[in-house]
């Protein structure tokens, strides 16, 4: 009985849970029988789901539309503002580089530099130079209104200033400024903010410092500082318009305000969150959280040292944008009681060209996309045709990219299988051939034949290091050291035919090259340069940065050979750009080393030749330049 009545149970439970399982798919049945309007007339349909057709569509645009628009405002903005502060930046250059100038001219003086000859007070005293070096100050202090005074300071010695200090004074007050140890000791010019005390005010400035140096031991002696008021700056920024609230400041290279129109934040450190990104980058914009959100738009300037700052409250961007939603919204309404009006026209009318689209979308399913859908319209529909051409074109030009990023790699791998397949032929029974050299060595070293042992050494040496297997990218020591090997066997070729001349800084040593890049275009210099019209060819080999804080650097290799014909030479630059080197042919060496150099290190790096006739040729390398850990 026990048993019989749980299963009873059992069968009774699932019943119900069966029915109600029922029931909800009856309900949720009915729902879609009245939201698919199944009761009611066609034309009820067609205008309702025309209705909906206008309104999702113009919803989704509209959102879109909104956020691209608020997007695009910013953008804007954020070009205004960099437009503006480039235009800030060269006016207080070509302002700032003035002073300079005048710095120049003061320190070129013949008293000032007969003032900082000498060494003691007592000098100072008895020679009285201490009035015509305060005479000069003068001069140049009077000769503008924008400078408030210039002080020279000789560390331990004297004070002079165009404001009439003539006791001794020491420059320790000084060296708690936060700027103090920041003065460059190499004679460049610093520029900082700062207060000035006069008797019954403190007057901001903006100091620009100069280290002084003995003209005697050349050692730092001192700084001259020339103080410059805000007034021509205020005027440069005065004519900035950033908004209705948004402005403009200026961090100097520690992150303290240089310029700001709060002239209490002057000397200030900014309290900006990403503070070191902005000092470690040369441009960029972001969104400041906060009470308010503003727009910061930022740009360094090398000559200055500073950043300058642009900061626009995020509302009064997106002004345009709340135009933009309410014209949308408006345009919606009408458009639905448009689709109201014309029902059925409009739904077939939209029906024709999506059918259109499907095809064409099959079409493209199948790989065909070279034709394009004609836009007939401006609607919705025809934003869609838009967006589906461009679509197919983006596609078109991806698998073309893909294609062509493909067939190159493939190219280089052949050209690799191909250059490692040389140097397996090349490696057959190689201790014959170094134990042969060697042979050849110690006999040419018992009949005293110098020359013939040390070069069968060399030759031992070049042959062990081309079959050596090794990374792709080597110090350039490596390579250069086999460079010597091979001129010197030339050199006991052609004798006095043939020098060479290697300037290779300590810094270069440890640079990366690839490997057997300079031996191919060295052997060029030599098979092509050494000519029976010159009576000695010179290879001269270089490495440079061509200017400073540049993060590439040169290898140039330079012959005084017959030089290159012209048409010879347009060839040869083609034959870099665009040769493929599977192919073969003439100058395959340079063109490989080419585009070894743009595979392992970039595009941006590899081969440049210049040459004229009978005066020689040029091969420049251009390299990245990385930091070396020693």
């Amino acid at each position: 009985m026990g048993e019989g009545g749980a299963q009873t149970e059992s069968l009774l439970l699932s019943f119900l849970v069966g029915e109600t399982m029922k029931s909800w798919i009856k309900r949720a049945q009915k729902c879609f029988h009245v939201l698919l309007l199944r009761d009611y007339s066609l034309t009820i349909k067609m205008l309702v789901y025309s209705g909906h057709l206008v309104i999702i569509p113009m919803i989704a645009v509209g959102y879109f539309a909104y956020d691209q628009s608020t997007k695009v405002l910013e953008e804007e903005a954020q070009q205004y503002s960099w437009q503006i502060i480039e235009q800030v930046a060269k006016n207080m250059e070509y302002y700032f580089l003035d002073f300079d100038i005048s710095l120049l001219r003061i320190l070129n003086h013949p008293d000032m530099n007969t003032f900082l000859a000498m060494e003691d007070p007592e000098e100072i005293k008895q020679s009285g130079i201490r009035r015509s070096v305060q005479q000069v100050l003068y001069q140049a202090a009077y000769s503008r209104r924008d400078i408030t005074g210039i002080t020279v300071i000789l560390d331990d010695l004297q004070v002079i200033d165009t404001m009439g200090i003539k006791t001794y004074t020491s420059a320790e007050s000084l060296t708690n400024e936060y700027w103090y140890k920041d003065v460059p000791r190499n004679g460049d010019s610093m520029m900082i903010s700062r207060f000035v005390q006069y008797q019954d005010r403190k007057e901001p400035v903006i100091s620009i410092v100069k280290r002084l140096h003995s003209p005697r031991t050349l050692k730092p002696i001192g700084m001259i500082i020339t103080d410059v008021n805000f007034n021509r700056i205020s005027e440069i920024t005065a004519m900035v318009t950033m908004g209705e609230t948004g402005y403009m400041s200026i961090l100097d290279s520690q992150g303290h305000y240089v310029y700001h129109p709060d002239v209490r934040a002057l000397g200030v450190k900014a309290a900006f969150e990403p503070l070191k990104t902005i000092l470690e980058t040369e441009n960029g914009s972001f969104v400041v959280e906060g009470e308010r959100r503003k727009l910061l738009t930022y740009r360094y300037s090398a000559s200055l040292g500073w950043t300058m700052l642009t900061l626009v409250p995020y509302n009064e961007l997106t002004q345009g944008s709340h135009v933009i939603r309410r014209t949308i919204f408006i345009v919606t309404i009408i458009t639905l009681v448009i689709a109201y009006i014309i029902g059925i026209g409009f739904a077939s009318s939209i029906i024709r060209p999506i059918k259109r689209l499907q095809r064409h979308m099959k079409k493209v399913e199948s790989g065909e996309f070279n034709e394009m859908l004609d836009v007939e319209s401006k609607d919705e529909i025809g934003s869609l045709y838009l967006g589906f051409n461009r679509m197919v074109f983006r596609l078109k030009q991806l698998l073309d990219e893909i294609y062509h990023t493909k067939l190159k790699e493939t190219e280089m791998n052949l050209r690799q299988k191909e250059i490692e397949l040389h140097v397996l032929q090349a490696q057959v029974n190689p201790h014959f051939l170094y134990n042969s050299l060697e042979t050849i060595r110690g006999m040419a070293l018992e009949k005293d034949m110098d020359d013939i042992a040390s070069m069968s050494s060399a030759l031992s040496r070049l042959l062990r290091y081309n079959l050596k297997k090794s990374a792709q990218m080597i110090p350039i020591k490596e390579e250069f050291e086999v460079c010597k090997l091979y001129l010197q066997i030339q050199k006991y070729r052609f004798e006095d035919r043939l020098d060479y001349e290697i300037n290779i800084p300590e810094w270069a040593l440890e640079q990366r090259i690839p490997k057997f890049s300079l031996q191919p275009i060295i052997e060029n210099c030599v098979h092509h340069g050494v000519d029976p019209s010159i009576e000695t060819t010179l290879i001269r080999i270089s490495i440079y940065i061509e200017s400073e804080g540049e993060d590439n650097f040169i290898i140039e290799i330079e012959d005084n050979g017959p030089g290159i014909p012209i048409q010879r030479l347009q060839e040869i630059r083609y034959n870099l750009k665009y040769k493929d080197i599977t192919q073969g042919g003439s100058q395959i060496g340079v063109v490989n080393v080419h585009r070894r150099i743009e595979h392992l290190c970039g595009s941006d790096y590899g081969l440049t030749i210049n040459s004229e006739k009978l005066e020689g040729t040029r091969v420049m390398i251009l390299l990245p330049l990385q930091q070396v850990v020693i």
